[in-house]
């Protein structure tokens, strides 16, 4: 077997479409220069990069010189997208089915490559894939983007438990499922079951945290405590979860509520251990001393403890204090008009941040909200686009519609997330029928500068400024009485307004 090829940097090359410091394939000896991305294909607009060369086979579209629609790997001398024939690159079509895309291995498509391995793997052992997974497999074979398939395919827990699936040795149920190890990729096949219709749908935030309680409970050195936890979780945290989940699905915010609740209360337990008491006889000095050094969120949080405590008699009757509004971080209004001239006209921000940030700091909505979207409630109309954020069409201003259209054209033409395949959520995840995580998003913003909770603040308080709170709060999915709080605290003047149509007076402009 040959050796496998190294790279050599001669210290001058770029890549000719993403321009970054380059090097080429050899069998030579690397340099130690850091990070540098390798040259693979010698094409007519010049050498490319791995990764262009990966973009390249997964784009497709009409054909700018030749009008046909085909896979677009070529530029033109503008940047137009060109087809491989009009383009003069070397043919990308597979020598097995005649579809061009990714070429896995050379002159075989990804698709076909990626059919072979998950044949394999749902093998029932008659040489043929097991009747049930057949859906499975069509929307695993549907995938726009095959070697993400082959990449999961690869790792080396994969396939060894789609086997067990499809020869029976786990039952293909939810509890079958979610006996897999490991724990994260089973949860993850079991999504795309769900999808596929080889399982009917479940709550995954609320299996999630169920399966979480048992091994952080378990994690709690002291016994006396781990009981309390237990009955705290059991009889009042689960049982709330589970209440909420009859009216739909609770979300990540829930579920990361329940887990914080938890880890407070075992924070609040173990600060009175160390001051030699146990809960039954904490008093009501030693609540108030861990209340002065606790921050606003572990005070506001440990309160459902507390009282839950205190009402099944584990703990005595001890007063607790009023939590205390803990007042909104606000940007000023100049830096939210930076942050939005940046996110209109900066290309280097990604067009699903820039949106999500438009959301945020024009219309002052939660980030859950945002990603909760559908491609429905965007109505692009022959006068204006509008957006549905509360079950009522709000007009977005120009120009930041031509963002908003921008994104829609992105998501109809480039590359979903596999296992989001056909989804119709605006912002579609990589988890089957969820789309992108808040937390993730939420970083993401953070890293590039843009305020997610003081921004939404502040566009609160300069819409309140413009229009009454009850006209604003049902428009943007927000209580009244909240809303009527903000503007008091933003100072204007509505509680004066009075009702009903305005008749300008004689002599004014008005």
């Amino acid at each position: 077997m040959s050796p496998r090829p190294r790279v050599i940097d001669p210290g001058n090359l770029k890549c000719a479409r993403c321009h970054r410091p380059a090097r080429l394939a050899t069998r030579e000896p690397s340099p130690a220069r850091g990070k540098i991305i390798t040259l693979i294909r010698n094409w007519p607009d010049g050498r490319i990069c791995s990764g262009c060369y990966a973009t390249a086979t997964e784009t497709f579209g009409t054909c700018q010189r030749c009008d046909t629609h085909r896979l677009l790997p070529g530029r033109g001398p503008t940047g137009e997208l060109w087809c491989s024939d009009c383009a003069g690159i070397p043919s990308q079509a597979c020598t097995r089915c005649g579809r061009e895309g990714w070429l896995e291995h050379k002159q075989t498509c990804g698709w076909c490559v990626l059919g072979d391995k998950l044949t394999t793997a749902l093998d029932d052992g008659t040489g043929r894939i097991r009747p049930e997974l057949q859906p499975f497999y069509d929307r695993i074979i549907a995938m726009p983007r095959p070697r993400t398939g082959i990449l999961w395919l690869n790792k080396p827990h994969v396939q060894p438990l789609l086997h067990k699936i499809a020869t029976g040795q786990v039952p293909l149920t939810h509890d079958g499922i979610t006996s897999l190890t490991p724990a994260r990729s089973g949860s993850y096949v079991r999504r795309l079951l769900v999808a596929a219709g080889n399982l009917p749908d479940y709550d995954h935030y609320l299996d999630r945290f169920e399966r979480w309680l048992p091994g952080w409970l378990a994690t709690i050195p002291d016994p006396d405590h781990r009981q309390i936890l237990t009955r705290y979780a059991k009889w009042h945290v689960h049982r709330h979860l589970r209440n909420a989940a009859t009216n739909g699905t609770i979300g990540p915010y829930r579920e990361q509520t329940a887990r914080r609740q938890l880890r407070v209360a075992a924070a609040f337990l173990t600060d009175l251990q160390a001051a030699g008491r146990p809960l039954e006889r904490c008093t009501q000095a030693h609540l108030d001393a861990w209340l002065v050094t606790a921050t606003w969120s572990d005070t506001s949080t440990a309160r459902d403890f507390l009282s839950w405590a205190i009402r099944t008699r584990i703990a005595p009757r001890l007063r607790l204090p009023r939590v205390r509004d803990n007042p909104a971080a606000v940007i000023s209004q100049q830096r939210r008009l930076e942050i939005l001239r940046r996110v209109l006209n900066d290309p280097a921000i990604p067009t699903v941040d820039r949106v999500v940030a438009t959301l945020i700091l024009l219309y002052a909505q939660p980030l859950q909200r945002i990603l909760a979207l559908r491609r429905p409630d965007i109505t692009d109309g022959p006068d204006d686009l509008t957006i549905n954020l509360a079950g009522t069409a709000v007009a977005v201003p120009a120009p930041f519609d031509t963002l908003i259209r921008a994104h829609l054209v992105e998501h109809a033409t480039t590359i979903a997330p596999a296992a989001n395949t056909g989804s119709d959520w605006l912002f579609p995840g990589r988890l089957a029928g969820h789309p992108i995580q808040p937390t993730g998003i939420r970083a993401h913003l953070q890293r590039l500068g843009i305020p997610n909770a003081s921004g939404r603040s502040r566009a609160l308080r300069e819409l309140v400024l413009q229009a009454p709170p009850a006209v604003i709060a049902p428009l943007l999915g927000y209580k009244a009485e909240h809303a009527e709080k903000i503007a008091a605290e933003a100072g204007n003047t509505w509680q004066r307004y009075a009702a009903g149509a305005h008749t300008p007076l004689a002599g004014t402009n008005r």
